[in-house]
């Protein structure tokens, strides 16, 4: 099944999140959605999911992507990446294999993305730069509707990395069309987003509007 994925565009733009949804054709249908409307990063996350469900998912997933000149990138999960052929995957605190970031950048190799969450710790990023992650993610940075609880980070935090830190970096965490550009003017490369974007009547219109902001 695993097979090398294609060159990546730039780490810049929409970074769409997927909702937990165990229903795969509906959730198929509202990622296409989101590609129709240029989401070019998709990152498939069901934190309810059984693994068999999550293999079936992620395996649609990355035909559409495919589909649509996007790249797919698995959450939790670097095994489950290599496998399918995905083009990387992102790891949060309690995602990290045995042997640390190290071994997830060594199963990943060269070609696949390696994320890594930082939330507002810095030398967490630093950590995962030097592992050779090729991004990191930074937040909560606003309250996000999907956690609640999660940890917050402030603008400053995100300003701080970018000056900090030379791999692309995503801004996380109750972002919206509304407040994105005040990530993107603390130094965002690209913006990770699910309810604003999933939750939209018109998901391909939503998108679109996120991807003018980066124009």
């Amino acid at each position: 099944m695993s097979s090398s994925p294609e060159p990546a565009p730039s780490l810049h733009g929409l970074y769409a999140l997927t909702p937990d949804d165990n229903l795969t054709p509906r959730l198929a249908a509202l990622v296409d959605s989101a590609l129709q409307g240029g989401v070019k990063w998709l990152q498939y996350r069901n934190k309810t999911a059984t693994a068999a469900l999550r293999r079936t998912q992620a395996i649609e997933l990355l035909r559409i992507c495919r589909a649509h000149g996007a790249k797919l990138i698995i959450n939790d999960d670097v095994w489950l990446a290599v496998e399918i052929g995905a083009d990387g995957a992102h790891l949060g605190k309690s995602d990290i294999p045995g042997g640390g970031l190290a071994t997830a950048r060594d199963a990943l190799g060269a070609k696949r993305i390696l994320g890594v969450s930082c939330y507002d710790d810095l030398a967490r990023g630093e950590v995962a730069v030097d592992a050779g992650a090729d991004y990191i993610a930074v937040g909560s940075v606003f309250a996000s509707a999907s956690k609640p609880a999660a940890t917050r980070a402030s603008l400053a935090t995100l300003a701080e990395a970018k000056q900090r830190f030379k791999v692309p970096l995503v801004a996380i965490g109750g972002i919206t069309a509304k407040n994105a550009p005040q990530v993107l003017a603390a130094g965002a490369d690209m913006v990770a987003v699910l309810s604003d974007l999933f939750n939209a009547m018109d998901i391909k219109s939503q998108a679109e509007k996120f991807r003018k902001l980066f124009k």
